[in-house]
C-alpha cells in the first residue's frame, strides 16, 4: 500500500510540474508568436468561407508579420476587440489590405 501511495504522489509532482510549465509557455505563445481565431460570415468570400457556407472557418493569425510591420498588399489582417463583455470569445473584424501608407487611392 505505502509503494501505490509514492505511486500516485510522484504522478501526482510530475503532472505539477508539466502544468506549470505549459500553461505559462502556451499563453506566452498565443500572445506573442500567434494564434487561433474563427471568421465567419460572407464579406471575404471566396478566400474564406466559400460557397456561402454557414460554417466558419478558422484560421492561424500571425503575430510577428505585424509587429515587424510585414504586411503588404492582399494581406488579410484580423483587427480584435478584447473586452469580451458578454461574450466569450474575443470579436473582431476581418478584411484584406488594398493599400500602404503613402498610397493615393481614388474610388470610381
Amino acid at each position: 500500500m505505502a509503494q501505490a501511495q509514492g505511486f500516485g504522489r510522484r504522478y501526482l509532482k510530475a503532472f505539477c510540474k508539466g502544468f506549470f510549465v505549459a500553461v505559462p509557455v502556451t499563453v506566452t505563445f498565443l500572445d506573442r508568436v500567434a494564434c487561433v481565431a474563427r471568421v465567419e460570415g460572407a464579406s471575404m468570400q471566396p478566400s474564406l468561407n466559400p460557397g456561402g457556407r454557414q460554417t466558419s472557418d478558422v484560421v492561424l493569425l500571425n503575430h510577428w508579420s505585424i509587429r515587424n510591420y510585414d504586411v503588404q498588399r492582399g494581406d488579410i489582417v484580423s483587427l480584435v476587440n478584447r473586452d469580451l463583455g458578454n461574450n466569450s470569445f474575443p470579436t473582431g473584424k476581418t478584411c484584406r489590405i488594398m493599400g500602404l501608407g503613402r498610397e493615393k487611392h481614388f474610388t470610381m
